[in-house]
């Protein structure tokens, strides 16, 4: 069945069962090419000021000139730290120009976070934005990091917007502790002093690694997993497979809340919707919802990618619905599960579907995603993409039946090299080209996959399997509830039960007319034994609900 690959019949018309992903043999081949194909387009905007894609092509020549002029050399990893700002796809080009090694680095760590990052991947330059500089003071002295490029939230701006912009962000709002570090420059002297320069040539090949992306550490502690040229240009040229037939060539606005230091949005927003001229109006703060629903009045939104959370949160956004969705062709959701009733009400909302994608930080990210012509199946992950076998696994090493559920395995040219420095742990994860994902899931006779729950998050209770995912979506399936997060609990009796934390959305529901509720949509064991109601749950920068934390608390 799996050999058979019973999916593909159910590909939409004009999306191939394979991609070439040795058709480029640089990621920056590819976009030296993008970049003067659409050199007269725009290509990104932020707060209202604009990048062409001449502007990034000549910007990032020339920050890629200044790393060199720097003594940093191919290979020497340069990590990235800021929101959503125009700066982003300078620095990204301009290093793989320069043959470095990108190291995204979420702006919302800690020192402790940073110093394991940058110790780990052994960084020896960083472009980081004013506002967490000061965790960088603090650990600086431990790791290799000399070339310090800082920059603040207005510098790309214009000088009239970018000066009151900063003015605002450190004056008045006053997010930008003060800090002290040795031998920094700004990106715009860096940009400037670049132009001086040339970019030197250097040899590089399909399988090297040209970026560090470090899994999230919900689970345990973060790893970089090894993308190489190859890994990067194969995810591009499937997700442009899946799309392209729904999207036209050098006309689509894409709407980019996510950061894109992220992967989902990194991949997707940054690469692929790029490389076919798309333009990205980027947002610097998802979690400011008027922000986000300005940009989808201001401009004809096209496309636009999301975690659950933040598709949920504009849905309750009193503002939202008199937004103009009539130019929306394609809603993403991924890096967590997209709920069937969130899906539902934003299909009636903005009259697209909403369609979820599936992938993680070892996949580049994409592996699978429902047809985005709307005959996806709610409450699935979809349908692998091109070029890429998914199975079912059982703890014996058997293929799982079809409808039953097992361990999710992935094999594609987008699965990572492996983990930097950590030999172990990729060989515990990747066997004969499959890597194992620790995601509980099941394939339907045609080929659909489900995602059931993370092997780790499981609950058990009286030898029962019990998964918080299904928990969580029959709480949400009650209309005065916001949000929900279920986790196991230690129990004398069952080994473990099931405690929710609840976000009201009406501040009437009562713990008793929830877990009625329950009662009547799911078996008793699984029922929540415990309900605590919480003004907020804990997240990801990019929303993902953290269960671990839950936990820990």
């Amino acid at each position: 069945m799996y050999d058979q690959r019973p999916w593909l019949k159910l590909y939409p018309a004009g999306v191939p069962s394979n991609i070439n992903p040795d058709s480029y043999p640089l990621l920056i081949d590819l976009f030296t090419e993008t970049f003067e194909k659409y050199r007269h387009k725009k290509a990104f905007n932020c707060m209202g000021a604009e990048l062409t894609y001449d502007q990034v092509d000549t910007y990032s020549q020339n920050f890629a000139a200044y790393l060199h002029s720097r003594g940093l050399e191919p290979g020497d990893k340069i990590a990235i730290m800021m929101p959503n700002l125009l700066q982003y796809p300078i620095v990204l080009f301009g290093a793989l120009r320069a043959g470095l090694v990108i190291v995204n680095t979420n702006p919302l760590y800690t020192a402790r976070e940073m110093k394991h990052q940058f110790i780990d991947s052994g960084a020896k330059a960083i472009v980081i934005a004013e506002n967490f500089a000061s965790h960088l003071q603090q650990i600086l002295p431990e790791t290799q990091i000399k070339t310090i490029i800082t920059t603040t939230i207005g510098e790309m701006l214009g000088f009239f917007k970018g000066k009151i912009v900063d003015f605002v962000v450190s004056k008045i709002k006053k997010m930008v502790p003060a800090f002290e570090l040795p031998n920094t420059v700004t990106f715009k002297y860096a940009l400037s002093e670049g132009a001086k320069f040339k970019v030197q040539a250097f040899n590089s090949h399909p399988d090297d690694v040209i970026m560090l992306q470090y899994t999230g550490g919900t689970t345990g502690v973060a790893k970089g997993a090894m993308l190489t040229n190859r890994n990067l240009i194969a995810n591009m040229l499937q997700i442009r497979s899946v799309m392209m037939p729904f999207l036209k060539d050098g006309e689509e606005i894409v709407l980019s809340p996510l950061p894109l230091y992220h992967i989902f949005a990194f991949t997707v927003n940054c690469l692929a919707l790029l490389s076919v001229g798309s333009y990205t109006v980027l947002v610097t703060n998802a979690r400011d919802l008027p922000s986000v629903i300005k940009e989808f009045k201001k401009h004809k939104i096209s496309l636009i990618t999301g975690v659950n959370t933040l598709f949920n949160a504009l849905l309750n956004h009193p503002d939202f619905g008199s937004c103009d969705f009539s130019t929306l062709k394609i809603s993403v959701g991924g890096g967590m599960a997209v709920q069937k009733s969130v899906a539902e009400r934003w299909q009636k909302t903005t009259g697209c579907p909403l369609s979820e994608g599936y992938g993680l930080t070892e996949t580049s990210p994409v592996a699978s995603v429902n047809p985005l012509d709307g005959t996806g199946r709610p409450g699935y992950i979809g349908l692998p993409v091109p070029s890429t076998e998914m199975r079912v696994v059982l703890d014996n090493g058997s293929l799982a039946p079809v409808g039953s559920p097992g361990e999710i395995q992935i094999k594609g040219p987008q699965v990572m090299k492996g983990y930097y420095n950590r030999p172990d742990e990729t060989a515990k994860s990747i066997k004969d080209e499959w890597f194992a994902t620790g995601d509980v899931g099941l394939m339907e006779e045609d080929g659909y996959f489900k995602i059931v729950d993370r092997i780790k998050d499981m609950i058990l209770v009286s030898g029962f399997n019990v998964y918080p995912n299904e928990i969580e979506e029959v709480a949400m399936l009650n209309p005065k509830v916001a949000e929900a997060a279920a986790i196991g609990i230690a129990d004398e009796k069952s080994g473990e039960v099931v405690k929710l934390f609840v976000v009201k959305k009406d501040n009437s529901l009562t713990k008793e007319e929830l877990i009625e509720h329950c009662r009547q949509n799911i078996t008793g064991y699984k029922v929540p034994k415990e309900i605590e109601f919480r003004d907020s749950l804990p997240k990801t920068n990019v929303g993902k609900i953290l269960r671990r934390e839950l936990r820990d608390q």
